[in-house]
């Protein structure tokens, strides 16, 4: 109005953005870790075995039956003749596990002392190296050549001497004790096995080896078995003569957990 001294008053509203979208982001992101936590669940069970697949799923189809019978299963008291499993690892699996990784590591080193060695090329494709449900085993198996003997005999030839030296060197690093197998073909001695059979070859192999493990620099008290298979595991049993059936089995074994 004309002549009035009251003064203008203007009023701005300001408009906010709700600080990041309101917090939606967060809400997000927990969705996220949510979902990759169920993820990481799922991937750990696919890896167990059946009884522990069977026993989270009767969890999930009946939690509160499930933990009412629980304890009562667990003491081997509850009906049926089967105990519920333990989901988490044992102590045994545990020792295992981490025995497998010290394997691994030997494994690595053993290839790497091979590979260096120029001299014993020739027998890169003749060592197997496996884990195995008693432990680590190193197989050596001989070719058309007679690389590690002279057929029919058990005096290991000096470069088939050195590999095995080197082997037992990296043995004598662990604690495990070892088998130690002799194994040939089918060709038999003239004798009805009353004389010299594949059975004392065989065998006679196998103390040659373990000979030249401890000449390597393993121990002779990490020996537990020394035995001759003769013929009685060929790995090729079409064609029992083949070359492949001759060889020496080095097995590291799983120690037990105490």
């Amino acid at each position: 109005m004309e002549g009035s001294d009251s003064p203008i008053i203007i009023k701005k509203i300001k408009k906010g953005h709700g600080g990041h979208h309101g917090g939606a982001w967060k809400v997000a992101f927990a969705d996220f870790v949510t979902a990759m936590m169920a993820l990481f669940i799922v991937l750990w069970i696919l890896g167990q075995d059946q009884e522990v697949k069977e026993a989270v799923a009767g969890y999930f189809k009946d939690p509160v039956g499930f933990s009412a019978k629980s304890s009562s299963l667990i003491d081997g008291k509850g009906p049926g003749s089967s105990q519920l499993p333990n989901l988490t690892l044992s102590q045994e699996e545990l020792v295992r596990e981490a025995q497998k990784q010290d394997f691994e590591r030997m494994q690595e080193s053993l290839k790497r002392a091979l590979e260096e060695d120029t001299g014993l090329n020739n027998f890169s494709d003749l060592v197997k190296i496996e884990m195995t449900k008693d432990g680590l085993n190193i197989e050596l198996t001989d070719n058309a050549n007679d690389i590690f003997f002279e057929l029919g005999t058990s005096q290991l030839k000096p470069d088939a001497r050195k590999l095995i030296g080197k082997i037992g060197a990296e043995i004598s690093k662990m604690p495990n004790k070892i088998v130690v197998e002799g194994h040939t073909d089918a060709r038999q001695f003239k004798n009805i096995g009353t004389g010299f059979t594949n059975f004392e070859l065989s065998a006679d192999r196998a103390l040659s080896a373990k000979r030249a493990l401890v000449y390597g620099g393993m121990m002779e008290k990490q020996i537990d078995e020394v035995v001759g298979y003769a013929d009685t595991r060929l790995r090729d049993k079409n064609d029992p003569f083949s070359f492949v059936n001759r060889r020496i089995s080095i097995t590291l074994k799983f120690n037990e957990a105490k």
